[in-house]
């Protein structure tokens, strides 16, 4: 457990399954004096992070020399029992905070042994590279986020017409062909090939990764966010990009139109793609939803069927899907799916996991599948509800995507992804943007 709340005061994310993941990933941490040594520590006893690779954070007061080496992008941290001859700074992307108060530093920890590793400052003599890039396209004005120079994924943030498709969609789907943004497409496994499908001639309103519902009601009126009638997700022009040594981030403001003219609701959505890892990649999402009037509700199609975080892949070979969530009595209850298959573009097998985050309202939610569509998704609300949007308490809904090569990674493997980002040092995305101006 944390013990020095002058260096870190971070909280437990869920008191559920403190316990376990206490076992799992034990974290000790002591006052970082000018000169002290193993300034951070953890028990890797299950090879958990060895393991996964998944990101982890720190939350520290750091000295005014130790800012200013943050600041310039040079401190990291270094092993302090090495199981290397040359160990390497591990770098670590700042969030910094202000002169004496807590800042936070994100981190991937390299593989090592099953065992107890302690870490301390190290200033690199150069600063870290920023490998993970977030941009914005001159020509389409969506957001790119790339890994050394190689696309990871695109948020299509700038509404996007439907062209030239329209002649390929029959005359009875061409209602669904509308003008949309605020979608993931493409996103990119590990060796280039593209996972996600867009403008598919079947059902032209599905765009890859979306957050979007069927049934948006408001006053006495129900428009469908998911198939683009009545009601739109539109940009306000509210963008934030962050590069650096270990993920990239877009965060953007959207508003949902009624009618594609009145505001109805002000959306967030932050997104997150970590540097590429032996294992693995991880993306992290986090939605915020406001209602900026009163009477809005959403549901799923029918109130029992598809809607929320949706996931239309392109349709693999050999594809296969699994789903996971936990006995009602289990404690951690986890949730997950895994879609897997040979994307086209590479001739090995590659998926997608989609891991949900248990402070989502109504976790765990159910699984939706069309396999003959490829798509998989965790839904929201619960069966037969219809959630009500409010002014004054926003709905938060988190989820973790993990790409990978290869066919769908074992279960222990995945319990262990899924603990890691629950457990209290895990890497927890934060809105900045609501300071920001528009852009011009």
């Amino acid at each position: 457990m944390i013990t020095a709340a002058s260096v870190v005061d971070r909280k437990p994310v869920l008191a559920h399954t403190q316990t376990f993941t206490m076992k799992l990933l034990t974290v000790l941490l002591s006052v970082a004096a000018p000169a002290a040594a193993s300034i951070w520590a953890f028990d890797d006893a299950s090879s958990a992070l060895a393991q996964t690779g998944a990101p982890v954070a720190v939350t520290a007061k750091l000295t005014e020399a130790e800012m200013a080496t943050a600041r310039a992008g040079r401190l990291g941290l270094m092993e302090s029992a090495p199981t290397t001859p040359t160990p390497l700074i591990i770098p670590v992307q700042w969030q910094l905070g202000e002169a004496g108060g807590e800042s936070r530093g994100s981190f991937l920890l390299p593989p090592g042994p099953a065992a107890r590793r302690q870490f301390d400052w190290r200033a690199s003599k150069t600063p870290f590279p920023e490998v993970m890039q977030a941009a914005s396209d001159v020509t389409s004005g969506q957001m790119d986020l790339t890994d050394g120079g190689q696309p990871v994924l695109r948020y299509n943030y700038q509404t996007i017409e439907p062209g030239a498709v329209l002649d390929k969609i029959s005359a009875d789907n061409r209602i669904y062909a509308r003008a949309r943004s605020d979608y993931l497409h493409p996103l990119y496994g590990l060796h280039g090939e593209v996972l996600t499908r867009d403008w598919s001639v079947d059902h032209p309103h599905h765009r890859g990764i979306y957050w979007a519902w069927p049934e948006v009601d408001f006053g006495q009126e129900r428009g469908d966010l998911h198939a683009l009638q009545k009601v739109f997700a539109r940009p306000t022009g509210k963008v934030k990009l962050h590069s650096g040594p270990v993920f990239a981030q877009i965060e953007a403001e959207n508003q949902w139109l009624w009618d594609d003219r009145e505001p109805i609701v002000r959306e967030l959505a932050l997104i997150r793609a970590y540097r590429a890892t032996p294992q693995g990649r991880v993306v992290d999402l986090t939605f915020q939803f406001t209602a900026l009037k009163d009477g809005v509700t959403i549901a799923r199609r029918g109130t029992d069927k598809y809607g929320g975080l949706n996931v239309r892949l392109e349709t693999p070979k050999a594809q296969a899907i699994s789903v996971f969530t936990g006995p009602s009595n289990a404690v951690p209850r986890r949730a997950w799916s895994d879609l897997s298959g040979q994307f086209p573009g590479h001739d090995a097998a590659s998926g997608l996991t989609v891991l949900q985050h248990a402070q989502n309202p109504d976790y765990p939610s159910d699984w939706v599948q069309y396999p003959e569509l490829s798509w998989c998704q965790p839904t929201f609300p619960a069966s037969g509800k219809r959630f009500a949007l409010q002014p004054a308490k926003p709905l938060v809904l988190r989820y973790r995507l993990w790409i990978h090569a290869g066919a769908r990674p074992e279960e222990e493997f995945l319990a262990k992804l899924w603990d890691l980002l629950h457990s209290p040092t895990a890497a927890q995305p934060t809105f900045e943007i609501i300071a920001i101006k528009p852009a011009n």
